[in-house]
């Protein structure tokens, strides 16, 4: 009986950490498809089977953590938001200290930005010493075509899944300057991953640059980004800014490593 029953807790758990995956894998999935969806166009998405679907929609619904709309489409829950505010406290305040290291040795804005469905979300920053400086606002959502932190964690997915996000993006054209086409963007995908770091030169708004590196080997899609005025973001701050980006995007991998055993 001993040596049945071993399996049978082996498969239990293993069922059960399949189940959280799919769960969190949908809620995924419903937000990429932003925040609202058919069953047929998540089961598209998301690969997985019909019925798998509807049991776990049950369940999120039950809790509060996805609803059903009147047109039958299912939509991201009210309970989310208060799980997002509190994550987005958290990560404000881990990443706050190494974004004013960056700022106090650069001299310039340095930020926090997260993948979110097919744009970037801003959760933490610190500001540069000039009196004439950059200011995105927590919460901030932008283009991840347009965006030095956008393109640099664009370029940490295989050419064919940065294609898929980039063709759910909306390349919208802010300046003269932005990549407004899904070919475009991934030349420019295949220049940063071979540089190490991607730019924003006045693509999101003119007179704006911006340096940014991603976050090597963690599940969450981040990047690490200094940003000022062109005329002060010259070769030197490049040269002086990308090392300290890399190892600082290095610490916090490897602090998020950490987390998670």
């Amino acid at each position: 009986m001993t040596s049945d029953a071993a399996p049978a807790k082996a498969d239990s758990r293993t069922s059960g950490v399949q189940s959280v995956a799919r769960v969190f894998g949908l809620l995924e999935t419903l937000a990429d498809a932003g925040g609202i969806a058919t069953v047929s166009e998540l089961a598209e998405l998301s690969g997985l089977p019909l019925p798998t679907i509807h049991r776990l929609l049950r369940t999120l619904v039950s809790l509060g953590y996805a609803r059903q709309e009147p047109s039958r489409e299912y939509a991201l829950g009210p309970r989310l938001v208060r799980l997002g505010e509190a994550a987005n406290r958290l990560l404000e305040a881990w990443a706050t200290p190494h974004l004013r290291q960056l700022a106090d040795a650069i001299g310039e804005t340095s930020s926090f930005a997260l993948l979110d469905g097919a744009g970037v979300v801003y959760v933490a920053q610190a500001p540069g010493r000039h009196s004439m400086r950059i200011f995105t606002e927590i919460g901030h959502r932008a283009g991840i075509h347009c965006t030095a932190a956008g393109k640099a964690i664009l370029a940490t997915f295989p050419p064919a899944k940065a294609t898929e996000i980039a063709r759910r993006a909306d390349l919208h054209a802010y300046t003269h300057r932005t990549i407004t086409t899904v070919d475009a963007l991934m030349r420019e995908l295949e220049a940063v991953r071979e540089r190490g770091y991607a730019l924003d030169l006045g693509e999101q708004e003119i007179g704006v640059s911006a340096i940014a590196v991603a976050l090597p080997g963690t599940p969450a899609r981040g990047a690490l980004s200094i940003s000022g005025p062109q005329a002060r973001m010259g070769d030197d701050v490049l040269h002086r800014a990308v090392p300290m980006l890399v190892n600082t995007a290095r610490t916090l991998s490897r602090e998020l490593a950490l987390v998670r055993r």
